[in-house]
């Protein structure tokens, strides 16, 4: 059977869209529906719904893209072991992502070293927010990711990977700068947190339920996307925000950025390696991973 019918098969499925599939193999819409023609027609069965909206899988279709998922994720094995054995350095292009708060500084650093142990290796590192990150290995256009909450879907698989402390931000001379502070007091404070599906919200929403708070319960004065704008407004005075300390730690360094912590509400996480369910791990990837791993014992 051909992987390449296959490969375009599982785009459409996963994407529910011709167009969405063909940018993701970059190759032009016309060339998709010919690839799921020739595939329907060696078939003899209708294995997608076009008349909606939105293309769906029938019956049929959905177990020819279970067994399809396993002969690709087996021919990326193949590949990878052969690749392997050859033994040659490592080489070519291997992209990852990574919410913000791990992507903006370790990994980023991480990454640099890595590529500079292998100079033939073009690594790419993709930043987004945590279920854009799940959703982008889920479709396998990303090999890896990296984030900072483990987001349930069944399309992917989660370990632990580092850990992480989240603290509270704020600006110099703010009455909480330096201090443990209540969750009484942290009512009345004006705070700014990251849009929904940032792991690091994520945690704070579920922390604050373990305590019978709800995040609407308190002063949320702003929201501002995700690490870099809430940092910004932290430095500018507006208010204080829950933040990944590792990804302010040049500005507390500096300064311009003070810490704080809540009495009963501890906030270290996990941040947590995403794979794409039954993808075979190339050597790059494997690599990578040992080395991150290492770096961080």
């Amino acid at each position: 059977m051909d992987t390449r019918q296959l490969a375009a098969f599982c785009a459409v499925v996963e994407r529910r869209s011709f167009s969405q599939a063909a940018e993701r193999l970059g190759v032009t819409q016309p060339a998709v529906s010919l690839q799921i023609r020739a595939l329907e027609k060696r078939l003899g069965t209708q294995l997608l719904d076009r008349s909606g909206r939105r293309v769906e899988p029938t019956e049929a279709g959905m177990r020819l893209y279970r067994g399809a998922q396993r002969l690709l994720a087996l021919e990326e094995q193949v590949v990878a072991e052969v690749s392997e054995a050859s033994g040659d350095e490592l080489a070519g292009a291997f992209e990852i992502g990574a919410s913000t708060g791990p992507g903006g500084i370790v990994l980023a650093h991480l990454l640099c070293e890595f590529q500079a142990s292998h100079p033939e290796l073009h690594v790419v590192l993709w930043v987004f927010d945590t279920q854009t990150i799940v959703e982008r290995v889920a479709a396998r256009e990303l090999e890896l990711g990296v984030v900072g909450a483990a987001r349930r879907h069944r399309g992917v698989v989660f370990e632990p990977f580092l850990r992480d402390e989240v603290v509270l931000a704020c600006p110099p001379g703010h009455p909480f700068a330096g201090r443990t502070v209540s969750l009484d007091d942290l009512r009345g404070a004006g705070l700014i947190v990251m849009q929904e599906g940032a792991g690091v919200r994520q945690l704070i929403e579920d922390g604050l339920q373990r305590v019978g708070v709800r995040l609407r319960d308190l002063d949320v004065r702003l929201e501002l996307g995700l690490q870099e704008s809430v940092t910004s407004a932290v430095r500018a005075g507006y208010g204080i925000t829950f933040i990944s300390r590792a990804s302010i730690e040049a500005d507390l360094a500096a300064g311009t950025v003070v810490e704080a912590r809540i009495e009963g509400l501890p906030l270290e996480r996990e941040i947590f390696l995403v794979r794409a369910a039954g993808r075979a791990e190339t050597r790059a990837a494997r690599a990578f991973v040992e080395f991150a791993r290492g770096r961080a014992s």
